[in-house]
């Protein structure tokens, strides 16, 4: 079978999920639904917006579907209405019942942020760059009920570079993921991809970002602030304690000049140098409270004297 006869359900909800839906619809595939968790508050006003993958499909005329929840009888009867031969699944955010991955066909497949089984879960690949992985990837799965458990179909692969974010990480997977998903598409049109089992055994799993753990905590050595500084840019920003504020951290490189943790050992255009519990961290773009980020060399030139040499930054708030 060819791959523009099928008939594929799309669920997604954030960016990452729209390049996906991008590539089906530059594919010219059959793409008769598009699910989307529903629309809720956003950014500083809070008001209530559509989700990337929404505005998207009804740019293109597509169908939309945003059930609170694929549990009920109601959304799982509207779902098997379409027909769909493959339900592909990127980022959607809700949990799909064995009834609702029991519906296509061809059954469900994910494009997830990892190289499985390594980062289950819900953020991949701000935990890859914590952790100090030396590459990411995507891995296109069949899903199954558990947790990013599923066979694997297949993967693609790119190197952490030191200066990766989780904003850039983020962005080149956007870019990956897409093609991985019509590779996989074509493959189970024509019968020749074969899924393989995950070894539980190496699994990890990503736990949700939440800002508390964005708070800088100088005992820890510097090589583990810089990935975390790295990982939570752009959400949720690392940030240091100053003048009773929040400081935000939006770029750093570890050093390793020794001080006591949190304190000022050198400020110049080149950076503000921080001792940590091991070795030290030069900041190099920050935001103070208020403000918007900024190189240091342009902080220095109007508040060197808040950073002198000597003082100190405090734990994140």
């Amino acid at each position: 079978m060819d791959s523009s006869s099928l008939r594929i359900v799309f669920a997604g909800t954030p960016e990452f999920a729209a390049a996906h839906l991008q590539a089906l619809i530059n594919a010219n595939l059959q793409v008769v639904g598009v699910y989307s968790q529903p629309d809720r508050p956003a950014g500083r006003g809070q008001k209530v917006a559509m989700s990337a993958v929404k505005q998207l499909a009804l740019q293109h005329g597509l169908p939309v579907f945003q059930p609170a929840s694929l549990r009920n009888e109601e959304a799982q009867a509207e779902l098997a209405a379409l027909k769909p031969d493959l339900f592909v699944v990127v980022a959607y955010g809700l949990i799909l019942p064995q009834a609702v991955l029991d519906i296509p066909r061809l059954g469900c497949i994910n494009s997830h942020a990892s190289l499985l089984p390594r980062w289950r879960g819900a953020a991949p690949i701000q935990r890859a760059i914590e952790a100090g992985d030396d590459e990411s990837g995507v891995t296109v799965m069949r899903m199954e009920a558990g947790l990013d458990t599923g066979p694997m179909l297949l993967k693609v692969r790119t190197p952490i570079a030191d200066a990766d974010t989780g904003g850039s990480l983020h962005d080149r997977l956007a870019q990956l993921g897409p093609d991985a998903i019509i590779q996989a598409i074509a493959g189970l049109a024509a019968g020749t991809l074969e899924g393989e089992v995950q070894d539980d055994a190496l699994a990890t799993y990503a736990h949700k970002l939440n800002k508390a753990e964005a708070a800088i905590d100088w005992q820890r050595p510097a090589l583990e602030l810089s990935r975390l500084i790295r990982a939570f840019n752009p959400w949720p920003l690392a940030h240091a304690g100053w003048q009773g504020k929040a400081l935000k951290v939006h770029a750093a490189e570890p050093e390793t000049d020794n001080g006591q943790p949190g304190e000022i050992l050198d400020c110049s255009k080149a950076g503000l140098l921080v001792g940590c519990g091991t070795g030290s961290l030069r900041l190099t773009r920050l935001q103070l409270p208020g403000g918007k980020p900024l190189n240091f060399s342009d902080i220095y030139n109007a508040r060197r004297d808040q950073f002198a040499p000597g003082q100190r930054l405090d734990n994140g708030l």
